[in-house]
């Protein structure tokens, strides 16, 4: 989404009372945040790809998403604020649930063979193994 059309959609969606803000994701690349609670919001359109889907955050972390909606890489700016502003975000499923069995004991480790060698010591790994989090700049409103 261009900066343009995101900023007429923010405006519009917050015209109708929705708390929404102008996302920065990349080097020309922007996107619409919803803010739906505390610490938890809708990052709409920020990937790049044609198309209206939303990643759902809950301070920094992927709790859940909005999928791809059909036919929305022709979608117009009024069915795109109509599909945000009327979107049903459902935290079901995006937490563990609260009561249940517990998590059964894992089993211990098998004992090797008489004849095998040690295994060799292993340390952490190497920093070039690590992943490192991608981080989405959240732009400033003017």
């Amino acid at each position: 989404m261009d900066e343009d059309r995101a900023r007429r959609v923010v405006a519009a969606l917050r015209e109708r009372g929705v708390m929404a803000h102008l996302v920065e994701a990349g080097v020309y690349e922007f996107g619409i945040r919803v803010v739906l609670d505390y610490d938890i919001e809708a990052l709409w359109d920020t990937d790049g790809v044609s198309g209206l889907d939303a990643e759902v955050v809950s301070d920094g972390v992927l709790i859940g998403f909005v999928p791809h909606v059909p036919g929305s890489e022709d979608f117009g700016d009024e069915q795109i604020i109509d599909t945000i502003a009327g979107t049903e975000y459902s935290t079901e499923g995006l937490h563990p649930p609260a009561e249940g069995p517990p998590p059964a004991e894992p089993a211990p480790p098998a004992a090797p063979p008489r004849d095998a060698e040690p295994a060799p010591e292993q340390g952490p790994p190497s920093r070039r193994h690590q992943r490192w989090a991608h981080w989405t700049r959240h732009g400033k409103d003017r």
